[in-house]
């Protein structure tokens, strides 16, 4: 072969062994998200402040979960009513009561593309392993794949720990788009998203396209749990985490061991509560079912209101009826 010709050939298998090990590297994730989260829940004082040692002592008890990790600042956690310093002092109390081998996700989304970029440095400040970003969303009929794409781009670039989009429909009004997931997906420092849509399929897909570049799903709900694993998820963030984490743990378990007639019992069973405390009541249900089980769900922040002793009765009902109280 002519030199000239030698030259061009050694380039393209230079570049082919180089995309190869960028591949090898990049499907092998950043940070290892599997496992089960709860998006921990904030307890107020009947005057709404903060109750930091009722927070605390949550989570000490959570402690003897075999949860991977806490996401603090996520829907569940009320961050939309919390000051910027109340959002940044309870993550750096989460980080420094719970064991270093358990993951603090943080949740730094914020509506503007700087202000994200400044939460999620701050948050990784105190502590964060990662950050969790919801889709921005006031002007949402804007925020096309390209927007979005563009968004968490320059998050992820400047963030000094690992990104996990955060898509939740129920709240936004906006799916993130799987085409934009796909696209996210090969950032370096984009390492998994939350999905709480509720889509199976979605979830599936996602994880058949991201499959490749070590990209890890978690499902949003306890609801669908089950199935999310089946399809290719590794976890879940779980707002019932908060009231049945063990049984969100053994749930995992029995996925993982392919002990699927035994998972699928136990997915029966969670299916009601679940929905009582996610779509039906929401936080003020998530809280008042901690107190059932010895937490310290503590009050709402306004303009969020307490169940009504109907809406309790009915609340009760959908645990009794499953064997949990």
């Amino acid at each position: 072969m002519q030199l000239s010709g030698l030259l061009p050939a050694c380039a393209r298998v230079i570049r082919r062994r180089a995309l190869a090990r960028s591949l090898s590297l990049r499907a092998r994730p950043a940070l290892e998200l599997k496992g089960i989260y709860p998006p921990i829940s904030t307890p107020f004082t009947a005057g709404e402040e903060i109750d930091y040692a009722g927070l605390e002592e949550n989570l000490r008890r959570f402690g003897e979960i075999p949860f991977r990790g806490f996401v603090v600042q996520g829907s569940t956690g009320e961050y939309a009513y919390l000051t910027k310093d109340e959002r940044l002092e309870i993550v750096r109390r989460v980080r420094k009561t719970v064991p270093k081998d358990k993951l603090v996700l943080a949740g730094s989304g914020c509506e503007s593309t700087q202000a994200t970029i400044e939460m999620t440095e701050e948050m990784a400040k105190c502590g964060a392993d990662a950050v969790l970003v919801v889709t921005p969303c006031y002007y949402r009929g804007r925020m096309t794949s390209s927007a979005l794409v563009q968004h968490y781009r320059k998050v992820a670039d400047s963030s000094p720990v690992p990104v996990v989009l955060y898509s939740v429909p129920g709240n936004t009004g906006l799916d993130l788009p799987v085409d934009a997931i796909v696209t996210l997906s090969q950032h370096p420092n984009i390492i998994g998203i939350k999905d709480s849509g509720g889509d199976v399929t979605r979830i599936g897909l996602i994880s058949h396209k991201t499959q490749n570049s070590g990209f890890q799903v978690l499902c949003g709900s306890a609801g669908f749990l089950l199935p999310g694993y089946s399809v290719g998820a590794v976890g879940g963030i779980c707002a019932l985490g908060n009231i049945l984490g063990a049984q969100l743990c053994e749930l995992e378990r029995l996925c993982l061991n392919s002990q699927w007639k035994e998972a699928k019992e136990l997915q029966h069973r969670l299916i009601e509560p679940n929905a009582a405390v996610t779509r039906k009541f929401g936080i003020p249900g998530v809280k008042q079912a901690m107190e059932w089980f010895g937490y310290h769900g503590g009050f709402c922040r306004s303009p969020l209101l307490p169940l009504t002793e109907p809406e309790i009765k009915e609340l009760r009902r959908d645990f009794t009826a499953n064997g949990w109280l």
